[in-house]
């Protein structure tokens, strides 16, 4: 996981991936099949130790402003958390494929807009319920809330520290609409 986070799915080979686990490349292709399908496993397992912040947020808050708050909260901390890189994986390691590895960063993709849609769903019922005002523009705000995700984690992976993010954080929640 660590060496997919820390170069991306491109510029890990399947030497750095073997040197890591401490097997050879045939123990390797016999236990995952191949990279791509070990990269699926570690997207699994990297969404359930670290990622699914954004769906926990989601589903757990009564009020679209208080998940999306909460989920660039969480990302602060995630996102520059000791003892493992900085930033996203699913954000991170479709940075830069080649056309090679187009079908892993479209399955990154749709990783991310699953989230927007997610968010964008729990935007859509608060103006539904008058909790955010009728004009609002759920698609542009859950698109908005994915971009200042990313800015994130790429801020934190240029040195940005929890402080940093958690203002970023902040400043992003001012922009929502019926904000004082």
């Amino acid at each position: 996981m660590r060496s997919f986070w820390e170069q991306g799915y491109d510029a890990t080979s399947i030497s750095d991936l073997t040197r890591v686990m401490g097997i050879s490349a045939p123990s390797l292709y016999a236990a995952f099949g191949d990279k791509k399908a070990l990269f699926g496993e570690v997207v699994a397992e990297y969404g359930r130790l670290y990622g699914n912040f954004i769906g926990r947020a989601v589903a757990e808050e009564p009020t679209a402003r208080r998940a999306v708050e909460r989920a660039l909260r969480e990302a602060a901390v995630e996102y520059t958390a000791p003892g493992r890189p900085h930033g996203c994986l699913i954000i991170s390691a479709a940075l830069n494929t080649t056309p090679a590895s187009a079908e892993v960063a479209e399955s990154l993709r749709e990783i991310r807009q699953s989230n927007i849609a997610e968010i964008e769903r729990k935007i859509r019922a608060d103006v539904a319920a008058g909790e955010l005002p009728a004009g609002t523009d759920a698609a542009a705000l859950a698109h908005y809330t994915g971009a200042v995700l990313q800015g994130m984690s790429q801020q934190s992976r240029d040195g940005a520290d929890q402080e940093t993010l958690e203002r970023i954080a902040g400043t992003a929640m001012r922009a929502w609409p019926g904000t004082p």
